[in-house]
């Protein structure tokens, strides 16, 4: 078993043979291709993910009031409302979500719907985050959440299994950035670590509310050896990433998109601030979303999104749904606008998964057993058969 690893230049397939002299006919070829490849994806929140069938079923049952009963109409309105070009704006669609995942039957469902989803979508390893403060409004106690959740991956897993779909899930634990309450969600990230919870992170509005306000969360958890990513670079900028690694000890970053103003162009090339040269000399992931960023307003469109550009200057870059219920978004769609927009390669595809698996919060051996065992194999499948681990 060789060891996890980024790719490299090397890997990259150079037989002219693979070449196509139709461009079109060989986006197609690529685009019909991606939802068989092995995907990761490392940044997903459950409470993002829902079914719009579920939620109308789930509200029924509480009286809640939604924007729209017509599952498809409900989809629709999340994207919209979603997409109003600000976070703050992302993050109000929540409240639908998260109003209908406050009994222990709703939260085990929910979770078991996710993983049969991702799974479904060719997931083979997703890290799926929700704050269990969220949902305590009936009663229900911070580990009872997480039992619930974990017992609805569990299922979900077994589902997947039996319709031939193999996905493995690993929890990460967040804590409300603007609430106060991080030293208990670290503690509680610390108590599950034994129960299918490989890491803790913060969310919630960023500007305003810098990881500085959880630093000694983090420091509990970096004492006790446990994984941490931020979100950060999203709604603030270049301070809010220098603290995500600083203060908090992150070992990803969540989205950092805005990393990108760290880097600037001249008639010499590209010139990275000390900033950016610290966070890829130390290979610290970027867990950027696409499609959610476009929403957001974090970038103008797929085809500008700075993941490309961060690739090419060789950022350890992953690509992630965010949440697919206000992106309207599954891993499949996140890659097609890539190679449709643009121009994202096969080499470049497997390249995000294997960079996502390399840094995933699993253990090293269960690292190298996804990327040689699974990954790799099907991409050098995808390219013809030849398989360089």
């Amino acid at each position: 078993m060789t060891s996890p690893s980024e790719p490299s230049v090397a890997d990259a397939p150079s037989d002219p043979s693979e070449a196509t002299t139709d461009p079109t006919d060989a986006t197609a070829a690529l685009v019909a291709l991606i939802p068989s490849l092995p995907k990761v994806v490392l940044h997903d929140h459950l409470d993002g993910g829902l079914r719009p069938a579920t939620i109308i079923e789930l509200a029924a049952e509480i009286g809640h009031e939604l924007p729209a009963t017509d599952a498809d109409e409900l989809g629709r309105w999340f994207v919209e409302a979603a997409s109003s070009g600000t976070l703050e704006r992302y993050l109000e669609t929540f409240d639908h979500t998260v109003a209908v995942m406050q009994t222990e039957d709703a939260l085990r469902r929910v979770a078991r719907e996710s993983a049969v989803d991702l799974a479904a979508d060719g997931v083979v390893y997703a890290e799926q985050r929700y704050a269990p403060e969220q949902h305590l409004q009936k009663g229900l106690t911070l580990q009872q959440v997480v039992d619930a959740v974990q017992a609805g991956f569990a299922e979900g897993v077994a589902e997947a299994a039996a319709a031939g779909h193999s996905i493995r899930i690993g929890t990460l634990i967040t804590a409300m950035r603007h609430a106060d309450r991080g030293d208990e969600i670290a503690a509680l990230a610390l108590e599950n670590r034994d129960n299918g919870v490989v890491g803790f992170d913060i969310a919630g509005a960023e500007d305003g509310f810098p990881p500085s306000r959880h630093a000694t969360a983090f420091t509990t958890l970096a004492e006790a050896d446990f994984p941490a990513t931020v979100h950060a670079g999203e709604a603030a900028g270049l301070e809010s990433i220098a603290e995500a690694v600083h203060v908090a000890h992150a070992c990803r970053i969540g989205h950092g998109v805005r990393l990108i103003e760290d880097v600037t162009t001249d008639e010499l090339g590209d010139r990275l601030g000390s900033l950016a040269h610290w966070i890829r000399d130390r290979r610290i992931p970027l867990e950027l979303c696409p499609s959610s960023n476009v929403q957001t307003g974090a970038a103008e469109s797929v085809a500008t999104h700075p993941v490309t550009r961060l690739r090419d200057l060789g950022f350890a870059v992953t690509v992630n749904t965010d949440n697919r219920l206000q992106s309207g978004t599954s891993m499949t769609r996140e890659l097609t606008l890539l190679v449709e927009e643009a121009g994202w390669e096969l080499v470049d595809l497997r390249d995000v998964a294997v960079t996502a698996a390399a840094h995933s919060f699993l253990h090293h051996d269960e690292r190298s057993a996804l990327i040689d065992q699974v990954i790799r194999p099907a991409y050098a499948s995808a390219r013809g058969g030849r398989h360089r681990a």
